[in-house]
């Protein structure tokens, strides 16, 4: 079999590759559950709307579970910068 061939016992699981990609981005994972955690308690809450457009409030639950995710991404890329860029500069620290 050449290098180039794909083959099924190489795959990674999802589990592990979700183990791998939560130690490499540790903010993703963060931002997932925030997302669902957001989305989950605003459909709670939907029932008590009171006089408020079912679609507004879906929109305002849609954003704050966007603005949960978009803020774990900059956290994670803000962390990436400090460990790739400012920390081995001011810590001598070796890359990785």
């Amino acid at each position: 079999m050449s290098s180039d061939e794909w083959s099924a016992a190489e795959d990674e699981g999802q589990l592990s590759r979700l183990r791998r990609k939560s130690r490499d981005s540790p903010f993703v994972p963060v931002g997932v559950a925030g997302f669902v955690a957001v989305l989950s308690y605003g459909l709670y809450k939907l029932k008590s709307r009171r006089e408020e457009k079912m679609s507004l409030r879906l929109i305002h639950v849609r954003v704050a579970a966007q603005g949960c995710a978009v803020g774990a991404v900059t956290l994670g890329v803000l962390y990436s910068m400090y460990k790739d860029y400012i920390r081995p500069r001011f810590f001598s620290v070796p890359r990785k």
